[in-house]
């Protein structure tokens, strides 16, 4: 199997995917149009509401179960983690549950390095 086929078998499997989630989407659009219909028809017969309020109501409920859904996943990563710099303030901490010697900001801070640069070990293989 060359480079081609396996490509276009990539290809057929992502068109696939979004055709199957395209028709899954769908279906269950329709069986909330049914159960919203429903519960407003039952609103109508005991007098809750309207039948024009009703047919607005389905209509926002469906417009809302839409908007909902993202139109697009998001695939892409960051090349890089977020940096998080750690900034040791000039005043003390008043609490004395909170309080935090240099020597814990100087461990935290190692540890921070060792976390990235196992990060980057791991990214890299």
């Amino acid at each position: 199997m060359g480079l081609g086929d396996l490509v276009q078998k990539a290809v057929y499997l992502g068109v696939g995917l979004a055709s199957l989630a395209s028709e899954k989407a769908t279906e269950k659009l329709a069986e909330l149009r049914v159960q919203v219909q429903k519960l407003a028809d039952e609103m109508v017969e005991r007098g809750e509401m309207t039948t024009e309020e009703a047919r607005r109501f389905v209509d926002d409920m469906l417009n809302k179960a839409q908007e909902s859904v993202p139109a697009k996943p998001s695939t892409s990563r960051p090349a890089e983690p977020r940096r998080i710099e750690i900034l040791v303030e000039d005043e003390p901490v008043t609490s004395t549950t909170s309080q935090v010697s240099e020597n814990d900001v100087e461990e935290m801070r190692r540890r921070v390095l060792e976390l990235q640069e196992e990060l980057r070990r791991l990214k890299n293989n």
